[in-house]
């Protein structure tokens, strides 16, 4: 069982983070994704240095042992609560699926219409979670973590853009907008502090090198 649960919680408030690009596929109002603020730099190398440095292993990873989405909130579920945080002047149905709306994808500095454009990315991975201790979990705990919208573990953002990403550590991959870098690494360090996750050594190598520069 992770020592997250004997810790207390950080209390974290959900904002925009306030980075806005002048870039997107088209020539129209962009939003910010909402992803609840991570913490300061500083906080984040207090707590990379607090972090076990491990050998990660993949042995019996199931992406259902993650399970997903749940419901959040009334009909909405943890993809559709996300598109409505993430984006601006969201109109959603009765089953709160998103019809219409903008949606700007702060890995890359595109802008979308269309839901469908739009994966919900797990910032740290669930295959990398996993290898990282999450192995040890109960499926409510897995389920936990998978859902997450109040650490800043998920964020809505250009679909080719986190398959790309795939389930891989900043050491193998950063978003290409390079702004972003900060933010990546600082939600980063505090969701594997908060779940109490491993690193390995060219994770926290990387990761280290990112919030030097912060």
């Amino acid at each position: 069982m992770p020592k997250v649960y004997a810790r207390r919680r950080l209390s974290i408030l959900a904002a925009f983070t306030g980075l806005i690009a002048m870039a997107g596929v088209f020539n129209g109002p962009t939003a910010s994704a909402a992803l609840p603020t991570p913490v300061s730099a500083a906080t984040a190398r207090t707590y990379l240095a607090s972090l076990d440095v491990a050998t990660e292993s993949r042995t019996g990873y199931d992406r259902d042992l993650f399970p997903t989405w749940i419901t959040i909130s009334g009909t909405c579920n943890t993809r559709e609560y996300v598109l409505k945080r993430d984006g601006t002047n969201v109109v959603t149905n009765s089953a709160c699926t998103a019809t219409s709306g903008s949606w700007y994808s702060v890995y890359d500095g595109a802008t979308w219409t269309a839901a469908s454009d739009l994966d919900i990315d797990h910032l740290v991975p669930l295959a990398e979670a996993w290898d990282s201790g999450a192995s040890a979990w109960t499926t409510a705990q897995r389920q936990a973590f998978a859902n997450d919208v109040t650490r800043p573990q998920l964020i809505a953002v250009t679909d080719n853009v986190n398959q790309s990403k795939s389930d891989q550590d900043p050491a193998e991959w950063m978003p290409p907008l390079t702004s972003y870098a900060c933010t990546y690494v600082r939600a980063w360090v505090q969701v594997k502090y908060y779940y109490d996750l491993s690193v390995d050594s060219a994770e926290k190598t990387k990761l280290s090198s990112v919030l030097s520069g912060c």
